[in-house]
């Protein structure tokens, strides 16, 4: 029963990663904390793991149909990578409630920008009809990315993505479908430092990366229809009481006399 049920959670994880450009990280990391009772510190590296699946499920449709900008995906992986790997060493000497309360903190970041943030309207179906400006901010918010990606397991797409969208006046659906090709890196380039310490748990991994297959697929084809706007909005009433749960967590073991 276990195995159906992480399969489908990889299969929500897929589907809104695919159809946001966050590769599915920020809903399952809490999704295996909070619903499955797995440490933080193989709940981590199995969601990168999935987040390369996603990248590698959506990735390829994007490209095919010219939604997703190599050049700028190029340019910024660089960036990414190098945070990634920075993140992925410090995370061996950060405390487990320290990471859920900066996950929290980051998740109630999200939820806020996807309410607030005005998208853009328009929405063009190709990557010719725009040229991104802004590359230092875009560099270097991709390295916070990066870090943010290898301590969090989030893959970077919460990040990139209004970082391309309304730092680099990058139209919406280009820059989810730019970040989908950039976050299978990213999530390989960390992962790589929890597999070297022991923490890759390829028994959680396998039905997790299968539902994230499937719904990436799914939400692949239906990205490109399916209005960004309302996605958003339903996908923050989510991640504001995933931030609150995961706020939670990290309160009782940072401050365990408090939250008694």
């Amino acid at each position: 029963m276990t195995v159906f049920l992480l399969m489908a959670s990889g299969v929500l994880a897929g589907g809104l990663g695919a159809l946001l450009g966050i590769g599915g990280g920020i809903v399952l990391v809490p999704v295996l904390v909070l619903g499955f009772g797995i440490p933080l510190e193989q709940a981590v590296p199995a969601s990168l793991m999935c987040v390369v699946a996603n990248s590698c499920a959506a990735a390829a449709s994007y490209v095919e149909n010219k939604l997703s900008d190599l050049r700028l995906g190029l340019t910024l992986e660089l960036a990414t990578v190098m945070g990634a790997i920075v993140g992925g060493l410090v995370a061996a000497f950060v405390a487990e409630a320290m990471v859920a309360v900066v996950f929290g903190l980051f998740t109630l970041f999200v939820s806020l920008q996807m309410l607030l943030l005005r998208t853009p309207l328009q929405e063009p179906t190709s990557t010719a009809s725009y040229v991104p400006t802004n590359y230092p901010l875009g560099i270097s918010g991709s390295f916070v990315a990066g870090g943010l990606s290898a301590l969090l397991g989030v893959g970077g797409g919460p990040l990139k993505v209004p970082l391309m969208s309304y730092g680099m006046r990058v139209p919406f659906k280009v820059a989810s479908a730019t970040s989908n090709l950039m976050v299978g890196v990213t999530g390989a380039a960390s992962v790589a430092a929890y597999a070297w310490r022991g923490h890759l748990n390829l028994g959680l991994v396998a039905p997790l990366v299968v539902g994230v297959l499937a719904g990436a697929s799914v939400g692949s084809r239906l990205m490109p229809k399916v209005p960004t706007a309302v996605l958003k909005k339903l996908f923050a009433a989510v991640l504001l009481l995933v931030a609150g749960q995961m706020l939670w967590k990290g309160g009782e073991g940072l401050w365990p006399s408090v939250w008694r």
